[in-house]
């Protein structure tokens, strides 16, 4: 990860900040950090303004935070939204500690499923897919991500299951990519899968935006070809690599795919970078997901100061696509497979200005 050095926002100061905030703006949410207390006592007449809340009731919670793109979050966010009691909750659901997988930290064996287990994750995992493709439809410039949340939750509890995502005000608009992540909790098995989808006509005439898109897909893809018994989980992260590389684009190396069953994250790791060093080979009875994340630009990221959200360093845009996987005794199943009616789908780079009059020119037009 990349270190946060943060610059104090007092009067004609370029110090680097301590970990001193102002009191009034930790209340409303917002950040502020000062190099000292007597800078502080010396800026607040003019730093006392920012206290006031926009007409809006909107706000950047984080507006001295050096952000690398043009993305900013808009708070408030909405509150927790309620999962009824006769829900069944996985043991992290309510601190956030998943500890059931804190007591298998440092063992190396990977779970096979057997039949009935199998069953269960195929249950799931259709229940995730139907959830994604709901919210997917639902994306168009003006809608905010709070309102995909909304959509998502209230899908899941038709389904008797659980999910997660990080919502905020910030409509979408009409050139954005936007990455929707399904998590869900049914039955004692998880099922996990993302897609990344165009928002509006302005997203699918962007090179940059088609080609990040498009390549990560096709990585996952091309990984998931490679799936079959007595593979190594090192050997997906090569292809992956490759490919982006071929495409001018980067592979994140901070996340990894993981071990999916009775457990949301589990052995194997699955990294999607070449020369890495995973462990173990693929064997029937295995769920896993790969869910590669590729940059158009460096691949590094960078967290933001909540502490969830993480980010390019250089601000270019980055995409991601994530199935959950079953090795079968000849192959892979993949449970998440996207429908014949799911939205989204792969399509065709825009062809630019100077490859039209090329191919006018090589057609005698």
């Amino acid at each position: 990860m990349v270190k946060i050095t943060r610059t104090c926002v007092g009067d004609d100061c370029s110090n680097n900040a301590s970990a001193l905030q102002c009191p009034k703006c930790l209340a409303l949410g917002k950040e502020s950090y000062f190099c000292s207390q007597d800078c502080f006592k010396r800026s607040w007449a003019t730093h006392k303004t920012l206290h006031k809340s926009p007409s809006s009731g909107k706000f950047n919670p984080f507006p001295t935070f050096k952000f690398t793109g043009s993305l900013r979050p808009l708070y408030p966010l909405s509150p927790r939204r309620e999962v009824p009691a006769s829900i069944e909750l996985p043991d992290y659901a309510k601190d956030g500690i998943p500890h059931s997988e804190q007591k298998v930290v440092g063992r190396h064996q990977i779970a096979i499923l057997d039949a009935e287990e199998i069953e269960g994750m195929r249950k799931v995992c259709r229940y995730t897919r139907e959830v994604l493709d709901i919210a997917a439809r639902e994306l168009k410039p003006g809608v905010t991500t709070d309102y995909i949340d909304e959509v998502v939750h209230n899908a899941c509890l038709e389904r008797n299951v659980v999910c997660h995502g990080i919502p905020d005000q910030r409509p979408l608009i009409d050139g954005d990519i936007v990455n929707i992540d399904v998590s869900l909790y049914h039955g004692g098995f998880h099922g996990d899968l993302n897609e990344t989808y165009y928002v509006g006509p302005k997203a699918l005439a962007d090179p940059d935006s088609v080609r990040v898109v498009e390549t990560a897909r096709q990585c996952l893809n091309k990984s998931i070809e490679l799936v079959k018994p007595d593979v190594a989980f090192k050997d997906y992260g090569g292809v992956i690599e490759k490919h982006a590389k071929s495409r001018g684009c980067s592979v994140v190396t901070t996340y990894c795919g993981h071990g999916v069953n009775r457990l949301f994250h589990a052995k194997p790791n699955v990294p999607h970078y070449a020369k890495n060093k995973a462990k173990g080979i693929a064997k029937p009875g295995m769920c896993f997901t790969i869910e590669p994340m590729i940059n158009l630009g460096a691949s590094k990221d960078m967290m933001w100061p909540d502490d969830w959200t993480s980010a390019t360093v250089d601000g270019r845009r980055s995409a991601q696509f994530e199935h959950t996987l079953l090795v079968t005794e000849d192959g892979v199943e993949v449970l998440t497979a996207r429908l014949a009616d799911s939205p989204g789908g792969p399509v065709p780079e825009p062809v630019q200005g100077n490859q039209v009059e090329a191919e006018a020119e090589t057609n005698g037009q």
